[in-house]
């Protein structure tokens, strides 16, 4: 029996290549799959969270993390797409738009140019934009940015409070917020991105 994938509105499919990489060879529903990444992602987090860091903004950090979110999923985590998806650059950019965006993002928290919520919030948005991975960009990129806060002495992003993986109204909030940002309104994804202490 194949692997049966659904995937909510603004997820990046798995093409076959890459769906062939997954690793426990019980899986195949969307909903098993689901639940085995929920908790390698967790594993994942415990790990970037829990300890003292500091070359966070890294081509290497970024792999590593990946590695840990979703290394007992898949076997290419932590290696780079080369393979076209939208969204996403082209691959043989990534290494030098990540380099980019990880020098830009440096410059602006040692200059105080911009609140540090701005700074990681458009953060997010660009590495969504770049797109380094074939899978689970979404989810690294908060993990990445959260990251990045606790480092700069903030409390991460609690991300309206919700599963974003899940289709529903707090998702389609989070992707009409990036949908904004592409359109160079970040307005939406800044208020959204601490939304969930109101609800």
């Amino acid at each position: 029996m194949g692997l049966r994938l659904e995937y909510p509105p603004g997820a990046t499919p798995l093409d076959p290549d890459d769906a062939a990489g997954l690793i426990p060879s019980h899986i195949v529903t969307q909903g098993q799959l689901n639940e085995w990444e929920f908790q390698n992602v967790a594993e994942g987090r415990v790990w970037a969270l829990s300890r003292k860091r500091k070359d966070v903004l890294t081509a290497e950090f970024a792999k590593q993390l990946q590695r840990r979110m979703f290394g007992k999923t898949l076997k290419w985590a932590g290696t780079f797409r080369k393979k076209e998806t939208n969204p996403g650059i082209d691959p043989i950019n990534i290494p030098v738009e990540l380099k980019k965006l990880f020098d830009d993002v440096s410059h602006q928290i040692q200059q105080k140019s911009t609140p540090l919520d701005e700074i990681a919030a458009r953060f997010h948005h660009r590495l969504t934009q770049i797109h380094p991975f074939p899978n689970g960009n979404g989810r690294h990129a908060r993990l990445m940015t959260d990251v990045l806060l606790k480092v700069n002495g903030a409390e991460p992003f609690d991300w309206g409070n919700s599963d974003l993986v899940a289709p529903g109204t707090v998702r389609d909030r989070y992707i009409d917020a990036l949908r904004a940002a592409d359109g160079r309104d970040c307005v939406p994804l800044l208020r959204f991105v601490r939304s969930g202490k109101s609800r």
